[in-house]
């Protein structure tokens, strides 16, 4: 088995606009990605899922992965998967998220952990880049690369 990946994911969500963005940037040995993005009238869950699938989207199927947010909402996804496994059902609102999800993790190693938010962390990092997410997804849904330039000061340790 190669090295595991490590994906740090945040979300931001405004219960008042229903608005929300999301951001992961990801380690695969010493090579670093990431994205953004964000959508208007979405749940809190959904942005959660949205921002996961996209952080899984390109990974190979056999690949060893480590989730880690500072966001409850991404750490209960672990939790959500395994009561899903064992029989239970999703929320019907975001089922087809719930499939897909289900699906780009099956026989996959995946282990959900929890982040601290601190400065000068990928979690930091992320959280920036969702809050960014989120007021653009206000306006007008989208997403987008994080630019090498700026994932260089993502704080990812070697």
């Amino acid at each position: 088995m190669s090295d595991i990946i490590r994906i740090w994911v945040e979300i931001s969500h405004s219960a008042a606009f229903r608005a929300g963005g999301w951001a992961f940037v990801r380690a695969e040995g010493r090579a670093l990605s990431g994205a953004v993005g964000g959508e208007r009238t979405a749940s809190a869950d959904r942005i959660a899922l949205e921002g996961l699938l996209a952080a899984l989207g390109d990974l190979p199927s056999t690949a060893a992965i480590e989730v880690l947010s500072a966001t409850p909402r991404l750490a209960a996804i672990g939790r959500a998967l395994a009561e899903l496994e064992a029989g239970g059902e999703a929320a019907a609102e975001e089922l087809p998220l719930w499939a897909q999800l289900g699906a780009a993790l099956k026989a996959r190693p995946v282990r959900f952990a929890a982040a601290v938010n601190q400065l000068r962390t990928p979690t930091a990092f992320a959280t920036a880049w969702a809050d960014l997410a989120r007021d653009k997804a206000k306006t007008r849904p989208f997403r987008a690369a994080i630019p090498k330039t700026n994932l260089a000061k993502a704080g990812v340790p070697a």
